[in-house]
């Protein structure tokens, strides 16, 4: 909309002021308004966007500033626009394709506990009338109920206290970093979400370049954005290589992050002087690695989840009928 805006020779205060108006998020108001008055106070815009860092990105606040710099700030606009829409579009596919395997998950845990809980102790009486000697699997059922009926609030708790303080840990900059490398190790869905990133990586760079932000500066914003200390701390290495003097395909293969062939491509990039289209195509690369094996993910996870279901239900089936 600002560019639009912005675009049709709106001055910037009046195509706030609408925004702020027409805007259905009345969080989203308070900011737009917040930047109104900064921009009445006489800040530029840029500063009145720095104030509210929880709601625009680095990438977004460097992009604002090229574009403010330069008086191209509605191409700006645009190029920020594009990149966040691709964005959600990757963010929306990967909470789709994890939708299935969780909600199976969650009702495999619930109907866990009201087996252990309700269903297996009604079964023990009738056991006990048997006065026989019960076989294995009906012992690691009876077992496993007796600890949970007795022990149930104990249970919850330590899920709790080790949900915090996991959740704790992870905003530590050591636990946000280990937890970040481990998340690209995952199986099934750990390369998807390196490739994702490596995606974003290329994507926020060739926006960067292609409004005129410097090559340095724009690193050092898009380690920020990928949203991945990880990698970030990578692309921090990339851009101090490139400080020394050395080429981005050369600080790009010393990370170990990007295959052979995407390092070819930033290297033709770099000899022909078009790396932002270059960055741009190896963004649509991965982007459509990424929705290729999205589009497969609950494929190859649905028989894991088969088999496990499928184990359980064994269990639960030998534990109930062989005494009988």
């Amino acid at each position: 909309q600002m560019y639009t805006l912005l675009k049709a020779g709106v001055p910037i205060m009046q195509a706030l002021r609408g925004l702020r108006e027409t805007s259905k998020n009345p969080a989203l108001a308070r900011v737009i308004g917040s930047l109104t008055e900064g921009l009445d106070a006489g800040l530029d815009l840029t500063s009145a966007v720095k104030r509210h860092e929880g709601t625009f990105s680095a990438l977004f606040v460097s992009m604002v500033q090229v574009g403010e710099t330069t008086g191209s700030l509605p191409e700006a606009f645009l190029q920020l626009s594009l990149y966040l829409e691709r964005e959600k579009e990757t963010r929306d596919r990967i909470k789709q394709a994890l939708r299935y395997p969780a909600i199976v998950l969650v009702a495999i845990s619930i109907a866990l506990a009201i087996i252990n809980l309700f269903v297996i102790p009604a079964f023990a009486k009738v056991f006990a009338g048997f006065k026989a000697e019960l076989p294995w699997a009906t012992k690691v059922l009876l077992a496993t109920s007796d600890f949970t009926v007795a022990y149930w609030y104990w249970i919850l708790a330590v899920l709790i206290l080790a949900s915090v303080a996991i959740r704790y840990y992870v905003h530590t900059p050591e636990g946000r970093y280990r937890w970040h490398r481990w998340k690209l190790k995952l199986p099934l869905v750990g390369s998807i979400i390196h490739r994702a990133m490596l995606g974003r990586f290329a994507r926020s760079l060739s926006v960067t370049l292609r409004s005129g932000v410097p090559l340095v500066q724009g690193m050092t914003v898009v380690s920020r954005a990928v949203d991945n200390d990880f990698i970030g701390q990578r692309i921090l290495q990339m851009r101090d290589g490139i400080e020394r003097g050395e080429t981005i395909a050369r600080t790009a293969a010393a990370t170990g992050l990007f295959p052979p062939m995407v390092l070819q491509m930033i290297a033709v990039g770099e000899d022909t002087g078009a790396i932002d289209n270059l960055l741009a195509e190896v963004a649509s690369y991965y982007e459509r690695e990424v929705d290729y094996d999205l589009k497969n993910l609950s494929t190859a996870i649905e028989p894991i989840l088969i088999i496990f279901i499928g184990v359980m239900v064994l269990i639960l089936a030998l534990g109930v009928f062989l005494p009988m």
